[in-house]
C-alpha cells in the first residue's frame, strides 16, 4: 500500500460538467487520474480546505456518528479499479468492543471512492492505494515537453483532451493535462 494526497481538482473537462481529482504518491511522483461529478468535487474541496457549513453536510453526519458510537476511521483504501471505475474501503477502527488480543475491533466498509476520500480528509486519516491501483492508473507528475515529437498549441491539447474524455481514454486525459498546465506555466 501506498499513501496518496488529493492534490487537484480540475474543472471544465468536458460538456458532461465532470472534473478531474488528481491524487498523488510522493515517492514515485505518480499522479491517479479519477473522474468524478460536480457534488463529489465540491464534497471534496470543502474537506480539504476545512471549510465547515451551516449546517452539517453527510460526511459530517457521518463522521458525528461514528465518533458518538466511539467508532474512528483509521484508514481509507482504494483497493481496486474496474472498468474505469474506482472501488475503495472505510477501515474503522471500534474503541468498545474488543478484538482478539485484547486489541480494538477492526471493521471494514465499501465505500464510493469520493466518499471515502471526504471521510479522509474531515477525519486527518490516511488514503492508501494499492500499489497494483497506482501501476494500472498512475502518470508520471513530470512532463517532459520538450520530448513531444511535435510542439501543438495548447487550442490544439484541449481538443485532444476533449477526444480522449469522449473515448474514455482517462490516463491520456490525464497525461494531457499535465502538458496543458505545463504550457500554461511557461507561457
Amino acid at each position: 500500500m501506498k499513501r496518496v494526497y488529493p492534490i487537484t481538482i480540475q474543472s471544465g473537462l468536458s460538456q458532461s460538467g465532470s472534473y478531474l481529482l488528481m491524487l498523488c504518491e510522493p515517492e514515485s511522483k505518480m499522479q491517479i487520474p479519477i473522474i468524478i461529478g460536480p457534488h463529489e468535487a465540491q464534497a471534496i474541496l470543502l474537506a480539504k480546505d476545512n471549510v465547515k457549513a451551516r449546517r452539517p453536510m453527510t460526511h459530517d453526519l457521518m463522521l458525528s456518528i461514528l465518533d458518538s458510537y466511539g467508532l474512528l476511521l483509521r484508514e481509507v483504501t482504494i483497493d481496486r479499479v474496474e472498468d474505469g471505475i474506482f472501488y475503495a474501503t472505510l477501515h474503522v477502527s471500534d474503541g468498545f468492543s474488543m478484538g482478539v488480543g485484547g486489541s480494538a475491533a477492526e471493521h471494514t466498509f465499501d465505500s464510493r471512492t469520493t466518499d471515502a476520500i471526504t471521510l479522509a480528509l474531515l477525519a486527518g486519516a490516511p488514503i492508501m492505494v494499492e500499489e497494483s491501483v497506482l501501476e494500472e492508473t498512475a502518470v508520471h507528475l513530470d512532463v517532459d515537453l520538450q520530448a513531444a515529437p511535435v510542439a501543438q498549441s495548447i487550442e490544439q491539447l484541449e481538443a485532444e483532451l476533449r477526444r480522449c474524455e469522449d473515448n474514455e481514454d482517462y490516463e491520456r486525459a490525464a497525461e494531457i493535462m499535465a502538458q496543458i498546465e505545463q504550457m500554461k506555466k511557461d507561457l
